[in-house]
């Protein structure tokens, strides 16, 4: 078995391939051109038995991989940290190039069996897309909502308070008499800022119906489990795609990050609090536990049983936070066996 790691860049594309052994069998820089794909497969024909790993198969490398996907090629995502992992902990391979990089993807992927494959579920890429989105769009109206208390400071004392809405932001300058020419000015800014909070309103509404949309379309069961809204359901999906590659709970929990880490030393036994997996979802069962503490459901129940063993309210909320994991993975098992 070859394995052919791939650098992706906007301009270029490096491939390296390696055999089982970790050799590097042959090396090729492509131009990002609309025959990349034709090239690269004519340089790998030589292989017969081939598996393509491409470095952020979600990121720049996500055309090349679909294209190889369509292909009929097998294409694994490989996670940048991963790569870079190897690179940096590899002998006399550390200095950091496109083919260093490539020939690092492609030892990731010889040493991680169960990295996701890319461009093989449709469903989980168009869900990771739109939430994508939402969530842009959400920290757009973030930063203008910030960017117009601010203004609005330098208009009136103290500004306003901390929570805001459009309308209220809309009562408070029209109130506001410009009496010079530079009040006149950030007023008039004021209003464009508000301008832009109203029309980014509209398209987070309608970005909301379209998230809804496609969680709709998977058939999930996510949304049964209380806490778990269309949004966090498709950060779940999106991020997750085929849960299968996960052997266990405790392989999906240590890939979230719910599950602490061992740091132990010598006689001393003690675990820690996982700094790492994958953020995004960690953040969905965040959001999905502290609704669940907010309101009386068996969640809320179990911690504030934590909290009568002595744990804190942090420590509280990550054990939440593993159950919820167990349940989401429990959920998205029921739903593939009922395709």
């Amino acid at each position: 078995m070859v394995i052919i790691g791939i650098d992706p860049h906007k301009a270029t594309h490096t491939a390296v391939a390696v055999d089982e052994n970790e050799a590097v069998l042959s090396k090729l820089e492509v131009r990002a051109a609309r025959d990349q794909r034709d090239r690269l497969l004519r340089w790998a024909a030589r292989f017969e038995e081939r598996t393509w790993a491409v470095e952020s198969a979600g990121g720049l490398g996500e055309l090349l991989a679909r294209e190889l996907v369509d292909a009929g090629e097998t294409v694994i995502d490989v996670p940048a940290t991963l790569a870079a992992r190897v690179r940096l902990l590899g002998s006399g391979k550390s200095h950091k190039n496109d083919p260093n990089d490539a020939r690092s993807t492609a030892i990731a992927a010889l040493r991680q069996p169960r990295l996701r494959a890319a461009g093989v579920d449709s469903d989980a890429t168009t869900v990771r897309l739109v939430v994508g989105r939402h969530h842009d769009l959400g920290r757009l109206r973030t930063q203008s909502v910030c960017r117009l208390h601010r203004l609005l400071c330098t208009i009136v004392p103290g500004g306003h308070p901390r929570r805001m809405s459009a309308d209220q932001a809309e009562r408070m300058l029209a109130g506001i008499a410009a009496r010079t020419v530079v009040d006149a000015t950030r007023k008039e800014m004021a209003l464009e800022l508000l301008a832009d909070v109203r029309r980014l309103d509209a398209d987070i509404a309608v970005s909301r119906q379209r998230v809804v949309a496609a969680v709709n379309a998977t058939g999930t069961s996510l949304t049964d489990l209380y806490g778990v809204g269309p949004v966090v359901a498709a950060i779940i999906i999106g991020h997750v795609g085929d849960v299968r590659r996960f052997p266990t709970r405790d392989h999906f929990a240590s890939y979230n990050a719910t599950a602490p880490i061992e740091a132990s030393s010598g006689p001393k036994k003690r675990h820690r609090l996982n700094p790492r997996g994958n953020r995004m979802i960690n953040y969905a069962l965040h959001m999905a536990a502290v609704t669940q503490i907010r309101n009386d459901t068996p969640g809320r129940a179990y911690f504030d049983r934590k909290l009568a063993e002595g744990k804190t309210k942090k420590e509280a909320l990550r054990a939440l936070k593993r159950r919820i994991s167990d349940a989401v993975y429990r959920q998205l098992i029921l739903d593939l066996e009922h395709r």
